[in-house]
């Protein structure tokens, strides 16, 4: 296939992943001013968005195996946030990393040996594993202490990150953009929507657009176009690895 070809794929693939990403944060922050139940919904559906398409965007065999094996950790995940007792929220989710990382490599190992692309497959599943667990974060930022605005600020930053990163220039020119708004749009967004300090605002944005730069840099190396699957893995798994990322700043910056 030419490159010709290859390049309104690749175009469909970024706004796909962009789409995606602003879609997942809408339901997320929907599901925060609705209930608990609807949040840990979202949640579900996003560990499972990730655990089937991150097999699709790494390239790798045993697609169906390894989708359980991310997913379901994700779930649990989601599941423990919403019912572990007050201040543990994120207590159980080692646990499941922990059992999902293992479940990788069981699966690597029932494979056989020689099998292709074993080594890819072990370390690109076992970040799949943490990036699904780690939708249990806007569980535990919900249930922390009410404060549902900081998990807005983080939305908004996220998005900001998100649309930045849609723009068709190189990375070396759009990720230091994609930190510099998203540290804007925190403080901005926390002085116009809540009581929230600039400082850490601001540090939540610009880490929030450290992760997302980082995620379309991955996609940028990976090359080939995405399948649809593909494209909403990699859209969502930084939206829920934000999630964490506003509870533990949450924690030990405001509250």
């Amino acid at each position: 296939m030419t490159a010709e070809l290859q390049a309104p794929v690749r175009s469909l693939g970024s706004w796909v992943i962009g789409v995606v990403g602003i879609a997942g944060l809408v339901a997320i922050i929907a599901g925060v001013y609705s209930s608990i139940a609807v949040l840990v919904t979202v949640a579900v559906l996003t560990a499972v968005a990730v655990g089937i398409g991150w097999p699709h965007f790494l390239r790798i065999p045993a697609k169906k195996t390894l989708a359980a094996v991310i997913a379901l950790p994700g779930v649990g995940s989601a599941l423990a946030a919403a019912s572990a007792p007050a201040p543990g929220y994120l207590d159980r989710t080692p646990a499941f990393i922990a059992l999902g990382i293992m479940a990788v490599f069981v699966v690597q190992l029932i494979r056989g040996t020689g099998q292709a692309q074993r080594l890819e497959s072990t370390l690109g599943c076992s970040a799949g594993v943490l990036l699904s667990c780690l939708g249990a974060g806007w569980i535990a930022g919900a249930r922390f202490n009410g404060v549902r605005e900081m998990l807005l600020v983080a939305a908004i930053s996220a998005a900001v990150a998100l649309l930045v990163g849609l723009i068709r220039w190189p990375d070396n020119i759009v990720a230091p953009l994609e930190i510099s708004l998203a540290g804007l749009a925190g403080p901005l967004a926390g002085l116009v929507l809540s009581d929230i300090a600039v400082l850490p605002a601001a540090i939540f944005g610009v880490v929030v657009g450290a992760v997302l730069a980082s995620f379309r840099r991955l996609v940028t190396l990976r090359g080939a176009p995405l399948n649809i699957p593909a494209a909403v893995a990699i859209g969502l798994a930084p939206v829920s690895a934000v999630g964490s990322l506003a509870y533990f700043i949450d924690k030990l910056l405001i509250y």
